[in-house]
């Protein structure tokens, strides 16, 4: 067997952003002469993080396919809540090693993925684990299927390590993508459209509708009297507090609000190193911020985001996202394409929530302003926060896409195009 390393094609088409292939609206399963009737597949991750439980679990299920998850029982570096899976998930324990930042050993990713009862691997696309670069390649030697699960492309390789990073999304047969942006890059780098999947990512949105469902406003308005005191708008941002996530800039925008006669409060859902600086910020600058810490309790992070007018993501926005719109409530985070994530691609301008100049105070404040005229999110804008969630975002879709995926279909895609990709 032979693996065509993409550095080596030339003459590749230009692709623009808005030109990603079109794709249905729901993943298909549909009769295809080339797959098996049930294939066997092997999911390696260094661990299986809580947000990650839901599909896991939406996988073991399946119809379709038989799933095995490897990885360890805890994060290398002890700052992510692993997931607590049911006996229904067939897990087998992979244990990881730190070697230094950010590079990782994982012997039974190897083990597992050449391991002969499986025809499919689905590993998760880390560059800097080398148990993954083994894996994949042996795996590929041996006639499986090899998929990458992860972010993909999140801006135009260039350089040596973006030489390194196609070399290493040259090793699978396919990818599975979080968001449409990676396919489009990896299209222009010489992928084939249909070999690249996108299956999204998500929470447990099926606990998520339920508590929604049984919250009311009134319910949100008053636990915003209970820790703000008053009903001025709230700004939430739920994320861990460290530097690269830009939390200053949010503290001085909302002063910046609060010096044009705009008051808004501030909660803060994390822990990290940054925390006391950004209390004595707010402190200096009399920003009223609630910093809650660390939280992973549903109700209790529903309950802080359904009392919100708008969540914040001044740095990269991942899946706060999506814990934001899954309650109605919109989005703002900055709209430089090559500094963010795959999740930025759920926000619709002026629907599920605004884009601002990336590091700008002035045009963080702006955006805001937009979304605390009122104290909570207009029905409209409650409404297109579930529906880009309820269609996409989800561990239903994305147990559908990467069954179809394993069952040796051609990739789907969107047939509209939404908002800014």
């Amino acid at each position: 067997m032979e693996l065509t390393f993409l550095w080596t094609a030339t003459n590749f088409p230009s692709v623009k952003i808005g030109d990603a292939p079109a794709m249905n609206t729901q993943p298909q399963i549909i009769n295809s002469p080339t797959r098996k009737i049930r294939p066997n597949v092997v999911v390696i991750y260094h661990f299986y993080p809580h947000y990650r439980s839901a599909v896991v679990e939406a996988l073991a299920r399946s119809e379709v396919a038989d799933f095995t998850f490897v990885g360890d029982d805890h994060e290398y570096l002890h700052s992510i809540e692993p997931a607590i899976l049911s006996d229904n998930v067939k897990f087998r324990l992979a244990p990881t090693h730190l070697i230094f930042k950010p590079f990782m050993w994982q012997w039974g990713a190897i083990k597992w993925a050449i391991k002969p009862e499986f025809d499919t691997v689905i590993m998760h696309a880390v560059p800097h684990w080398p148990c993954t670069w083994i894996g994949g390649i042996l795996a590929r030697m041996m006639g499986k299927r090899v998929f990458f699960w992860g972010h993909g492309y999140l801006y135009e390789p260039k350089g040596f390590k973006g030489l390194i990073r196609r070399a290493f999304y040259a090793i699978p047969n396919a990818h599975m993508f979080y968001g449409r942006i990676a396919k489009v890059i990896a299209i222009k780098h010489g992928w084939a459209p249909n070999k690249l999947h996108v299956i999204y990512n998500s929470l447990n949105t099926a606990q998520q509708r339920k508590i929604r469902d049984e919250s009311t406003k009134d319910q949100a308005l008053e636990v915003r009297r209970q820790i703000f005191g008053n009903d001025n708008p709230v700004a939430i941002c739920t994320t861990r507090l460290i530097a690269i996530r830009r939390l200053d800039l949010l503290i001085d925008s909302i002063h910046t609000l609060k010096q044009s006669g705009h008051s808004v409060n501030l909660i803060l859902v994390g822990d990290g190193p940054e925390s006391e600086r950004l209390k004595k910020q707010a402190q200096q600058l009399g920003v009223n911020v609630h910093f809650e810490g660390a939280c992973y309790d549903e109700r209790r992070i529903a309950q802080l985001v359904m009392a919100s007018s708008v969540t914040v993501a001044p740095g990269k926005v991942g899946l706060t996202a999506m814990h934001s719109m899954v309650y109605g409530v919109p989005v703002v985070t900055h709209g430089d394409a090559s500094d963010q994530m795959p999740e930025w691609e759920a926000i619709i301008p002026d629907k599920t929530g605004s884009l601002f100049q990336s590091g700008n105070v002035q045009s963080l404040s702006d955006a805001i302003l937009k979304w605390t005229q009122s104290q909570f999110p207009d029905s409209n804008t409650q409404k297109e926060c579930h529906k880009i969630i309820d269609r996409f975002w989800n561990p239903d879709f994305q147990r559908q896409a990467i069954e179809n995926a394993v069952l040796a279909m051609d990739a789907d895609d969107l047939r509209e195009n939404r908002g800014h990709i």
